[in-house]
């Protein structure tokens, strides 16, 4: 009896439990709908102006993805701690919109905020703008001071206006780096280093304290042809004299010196911009051409370019049809496993493509890459995704960003045509390995390894004892094995003699227009070009595009969804947000990097990865 009596009354509390589970998701469910009606009514997109400014604002790195998780970024969007970037491909479809909007008059380009950018992804918007102003349309472009990449930008506009307090600052190009031999040598670690190729410089740093001589004449080459791009493009879309850029950044000292110390004044003697405006000027100034803001008299009227793509994507919907060529961006470093976007997952991207192969409506793909390579194991899962692609006979077309170099060229070298961009830089087909150990950094504080193995492989490979020849002699087999399958792939992939693709390699970089004399790539061009290469590949007249990404999953959809609602209401998530105190932000910034030293994780050890950082 008392038995049934305590069954009873136990599965009476479940049941009670499940019942009130029951009742709070409704009331849960209810709360959504409730904000997501009253978010509707209250927080809908206001319309555009009948007269009104494109207002366009680069902020940060502009970049081929975003970086980071998609659901992570979007909650810290939402929370305004998003790091600073800008989508190249953002800033094209808003003046693709624009160019045929009759509610858009003018663009307005701040460029204060820009920061880094490869050439290419400059160039890229420049023809953007190109094609905006053909609409008659102009283009103003302005900034309290202007970095390099901001100033390219601003020299493609109509109209470029700096602030009275403001600069340029033209650096030119160059490949700086920190060397750490006699560091490491001091702190008595023993890093041993495995490669092949007489320019594969990635491990420089820990062999060298100075640049070797093979790796400053490949880095001088590459950089004496970017800044002469960078001038030829400036001084043609301002209408300069030829040597302007030059004599300019030649004698900055003295322009400024003439102009009393005022290098605002001197940038506007030198030509470089059209005038010096305050803020009140330069708004009065596009006021011209968009007129008044409604909501401030002082404004004129405008919209971000945020805003605007959300409603003409929402009101044009996606580029996809019946027939589509997918997109695939691989940006970042090669890395084994599941990776966020930013970083290229041997997993995670061979997802992606492989989507590609069981979407009916995708006939071909155009991998998009923008990588200095990593992990040559994840090259490899890349590479044979892409084989798989062609088997099932869609082509696979290889756009090349602003690098594709070392195992971003392995991923590029299976497609059936590669499209560089003149200033990519690729190449650097070669191969390393490094494992360091600390036995002497241990003995110096009186620790020491002992112990016993069952083979001469037992706890060979550990950190903490000294590396023996014969793993040196095993690691540099499997480097060397590695090098050779890579120029045998890329002998075989683009028809060359294998002899000729090692001159053409030994870890050397080249730019794209270099790498097409060479036979590395089959034309120049961009991104447009690709994907109209991949459709006339897969024999498409007419055809869509769809981009291939990350999903989020429908719970994570959801919440976002619900703060989204919330924001619109007039509530700010971020109110909610504790600031990170200032452990937490450094601590936050040492595992940053530190991570730059653990990211790799090849299971052999063996990566393909240029340096191929231009500043």
């Amino acid at each position: 009896m008392n038995s049934r009596n305590i069954f009873v009354r136990l599965m009476t509390a479940l049941w009670h439990g499940a019942d009130g589970l029951r009742k709070v998701m409704h009331l849960l469910l209810l709360l959504f709908i409730f904000l997501l009606f009253f978010g509707a009514m209250s927080g809908a997109p206001p319309l555009l102006p009948k007269k009104a400014a494109l207002f366009i604002q680069p902020s940060g790195a502009l970049v081929e993805q975003l970086a980071g998780d998609p659901y992570d970024r979007a909650l810290a969007e939402l929370f305004g701690d998003a790091p600073p970037q800008t989508l190249v491909q953002d800033v094209v479809d808003a003046l693709e919109y624009a160019a045929t909007d009759e509610r858009i008059t003018v663009v307005h380009l701040e460029l204060s905020a820009l920061g880094s950018a490869g050439l290419d992804k400059l160039q890229r918007v420049a023809a953007a703008i190109a094609a905006f102003r053909e609409s008659g349309k102009r283009v103003i472009a302005s900034g309290d001071y202007f970095a390099q990449q901001g100033y390219y930008l601003g020299a493609h506009a109509d109209e470029l206006y700096m602030h009275p307090e403001g600069f340029v600052f033209l650096q030119g190009f160059g490949a700086y780096r920190n060397y750490y031999r006699d560091a490491i040598e001091m702190l008595r670690i023993d890093w041993n280093v495995f490669r092949v190729g007489t320019h594969k410089s990635y491990v420089e740093p820990y062999t060298r304290m100075d640049m070797s001589p093979e790796d400053r004449e490949s880095r001088g080459r590459l950089i004496e042809q970017f800044w002469s791009a960078y001038r030829n493009d400036v001084v043609s879309a301002r209408g300069l004299e030829e040597g302007t850029i030059d004599e300019f950044t030649q004698n900055l000292v003295e322009h400024v010196a003439n102009a009393d110390g005022d290098i605002a004044t001197a940038t506007l003697d030198a030509g470089l911009v059209d005038e010096l405006l305050s803020r009140a000027e330069l708004r009065d100034r596009i006021k011209v051409y968009a007129g008044e803001s409604s909501d401030d008299k002082a404004m004129y009227a405008s919209v971000s370019m945020a805003e605007y793509l959300g409603q003409l994507r929402l009101l044009h919907g996606d580029k996809a049809d019946d027939q589509n060529v997918a997109v695939v961006v691989a940006s970042g470093d090669i890395l084994n496993g599941t990776q966020p976007p930013g970083k290229i997952g041997g997993d995670s991207t061979a997802a992606l493509l492989r989507r590609a192969l069981n979407d009916d409506s995708v006939k071909s793909v155009v991998l998009r890459v923008d990588s200095p390579g990593g992990s040559l194991f994840a090259s490899e899962v890349i590479a044979h995704e892409i084989e798989t692609l062609q088997a099932a006979g869609k082509p696979v077309v290889a756009s090349m960003s602003s690098v594709a170099a070392s195992g971003g060229y392995w991923i590029s070298v299976v497609a059936d045509k590669i499209i560089a961009n003149p200033t990519t830089v690729t190449g650097s087909i070669g191969i390393f390995g490094m494992f360091p150990t600390f036995q002497r950094t241990m003995d110096l504080v009186g620790v020491a390894t002992d112990g016993v193995g069952t083979t001469p492989w037992a706890g060979e490979f550990r950190p903490d004892r000294e590396m023996s020849d014969r793993s040196k002699q095993l690691f540099q087999i499997i480097i060397e094995n590695g090098y050779d399958d890579f120029i045998s792939g890329v002998s075989e992939h683009r028809d060359m003699d294998k002899q000729t693709v090692d001159s053409i390699g030994q870890g050397q970089v080249w730019t794209g227009s270099d790498a097409l004399e060479n036979g590395l790539v089959d034309e120049l061009g961009d991104l447009d070009d690709a994907i109209a290469a991949a459709a006339e590949l897969a024999g498409l007249d007419e055809y869509g595009q769809k981009l291939i990404v990350p999903r989020l999953s429908p719970t994570e959809q959801m919440i976002l969804d619900l703060l989204s609602v919330v924001r619109s209401t007039g509530l700010d998530p971020a109110v909610f947000v504790v600031a990170p105190t200032p452990i937490a932000t450094f601590a936050g910034r040492l595992q940053e990097l530190l991570s730059i030293a653990t990211r790799f994780n090849d299971p052999k050890g063996a990566y393909a990865h240029c340096f191929c950082r231009i500043d």
